[in-house]
């Protein structure tokens, strides 16, 4: 190597090491990211015993399930923009005490409506978190090489953390009562709060102009309707109801409200013109698609390992771990692949994979066939990744470092709004492609009793057992029989969305471009710290 590659090396590396051990930050962010991601999971499997202790109605219940992934995706711009202005280390501080103490308060509720408010606080602190984790990832290490060694070390906690949730939750509840699925997110706050303290550098962004409040407060209500009737399309609600049509609505106004707010503004919340760099926007569109096809997918296939195979929870999240193994190594390997093909070929390339192990997966039949299964996951995770990996990757490299928090909240934001879209569109897909197979009638069972088998395969088997004998038997095998087929078509379309992330991968550059990092002067690399 030449002395002046040794010299740059080195220069970066002081450059990226400036303020703190970067490698060290990176610990500490990933465990803030494990326990967001791990909490965003842990309550599905607690849900039966939530139910028989509090009593919830239908309507208390989806709250309790849904209210933290809307209210953290309703604020992740309005935190990541915050942070931007006060200091990243600041909000990420601050959300580590809100999570520890909404933790405590889910931990202890004893009626739905307190533990409503408590995993809505609970969503406060997630969007406080996890634009920070990101924002400072981005400060922290301004070689994009390392950067992208450290986004791929990120993105597999991500993965970990969501498959952990639902195996530690089930492992809590065989020993504890339904509150220790909350109380174990408070010892790893009690850490992580001195340790960030002690550790984290601060940083912020330029800081001209005021920050808009009028505008945070539009895009998170407006994000809170989006979201909200986004998961109410997908839950199965009418198109046509107001409680689904009037959060929509109000939400895309107050969302166009505030692009319009930002493009007048001298300094905006939200710098738009990162949109019009065909890198960031694509990227944000990747970022979409990818999460839009993951929890659609994961969803369907949770419902095919426990109705059609008849696998127990526990089973079905053993069966899903390929997965995140894979998503798991993907991530590992991802700045390795990134700087050999590049930004284009590495998400074009991921999307390509992912879309020939959906089609694989519709070989998937009534019986149980592990290899098949274990190969289309395996691809999948490791597809679905490196395309996430790239996305994220390309979208933070493009947005300016004073930027990094707002960048990182749209890019959050996306990943939100990819997942409730997914199980709102590719769940209607399935039902159209499910319900004609017994709504149009199945010998021997009545039309009313085959009416109501049409609206999900858990009530088709409910009607089947009150019927019983053959009859009964009969409505269970056609109801297996039109959920695999609706499986096929859903897995059908989810490859069209796959490939057609393929080609808007397109635009993303071909290689990876690389600056030079100076010194900088202490201010600019990373203010002092501040107290919270």
């Amino acid at each position: 190597m030449s002395g002046t590659t040794t010299a740059a090396a080195e220069l970066r590396r002081r450059a990226a090491g400036a303020g703190a051990n970067r490698w060290v930050v990176l610990v500490v962010l990933c465990v803030s990211l494990l326990l967001v991601a791990v909490d965003a999971t842990v309550l599905h499997v607690a849900v039966p015993a939530v139910t028989e202790d509090l009593r919830p109605g239908g309507i208390e219940l989806l709250w309790i399930v849904d209210v933290y992934p809307l209210v953290c995706a309703s604020l992740l711009i309005l935190f990541g923009t915050l942070g931007d202005r006060v200091g990243r280390r600041r909000i990420l501080l601050l959300g580590y005490a809100l999570f520890g103490v909404a933790s405590a308060l889910a931990a202890l509720a004893d009626t739905a409506q307190v533990l409503i408010a408590a995993r809505a606080l609970l969503g406060v602190g997630g969007a406080m978190i996890m634009p920070a984790t990101l924002s400072i990832l981005r400060q922290v290490f301004p070689d994009r090489r390392e950067r992208a060694l450290a986004i791929g070390v990120w993105s597999a906690v991500a993965a970990v953390g969501a498959a952990v949730g639902p195996l530690l939750g089930g492992f809590l509840l065989e020993h504890f009562w339904w509150g220790s699925v909350f109380l174990v997110n408070i010892p790893l706050m009690l850490v992580s709060l001195p340790v960030g303290r002690l550790l984290l550098p601060e940083s912020k962004g330029d800081g001209r102009g005021p920050w808009d409040v009028t505008g945070a407060l539009m895009a998170a209500v407006g994000l809170f309707g989006v979201v909200l009737g986004v998961k109410r399309l997908g839950g199965g609600e009418p198109v046509v109801s107001v409680f689904t049509v009037l959060p929509l609505v109000v939400g895309a106004v107050l969302l166009a409200g505030f692009v319009r707010r930002q493009r007048r503004r001298t300094h905006p919340l939200v710098d738009l013109a990162m949109f019009r760099r065909p890198a960031f926007s694509t990227s944000v569109g990747c970022i979409v698609l990818a999460m839009l096809a993951l929890v659609g997918l994961e969803l369907i296939a949770a419902q095919y390992l426990q109705l059609v195979l008849g696998l127990s929870p526990l089973q079905t999240g053993l069966r899903l771990l390929p997965l995140t193994f894979a998503a798991m190594a993907a991530g590992l390997a991802g700045a390795r692949m990134l700087r050999r093909f590049g930004p284009r070929r590495m998400v074009c390339a991921g999307f390509c994979l992912t879309a020939f192990a959906v089609v694989l997966l519709t070989a998937l039949g009534r019986t149980d066939d592990c290899a098949l299964m274990l190969s289309g996951f395996v691809l999948l995770g490791f597809g679905l990744e490196t395309t996430l990996f790239g996305a994220y990757e390309s979208m933070l490299s493009e947005a300016p470092p004073e930027q990094a928090g707002g960048a990182a909240a749209i890019g959050e934001t996306s990943y939100q709004l990819g997942a409730g879209i997914g199980i709102a569109l590719l769940g209607s897909v399935m039902n159209a492609a499910y319900a004609p197979g017994l709504t149009g009638g199945v010998p021997g069972v009545p039309a009313s009793a085959s009416a109501a088998a049409g609206h999900s395969l858990g009530e088709a088997y409910e009607v089947a057992a009150q019927l019983g004998g053959p009859v009964g038997s009969a409505l269970r095998r056609a109801a297996a029989d039109a959920f695999v087929h609706g499986l096929h078509v859903t897995l059908v379309v989810s490859a069209g969305l796959l490939l057609l992330g393929a080609v808007m991968a397109l635009r993303l550059p071909r290689g990876m471009r690389c600056e030079e990092v100076s010194v900088p002067a202490p201010r600019d690399a990373v203010e002092s710290r501040v107290s919270v």
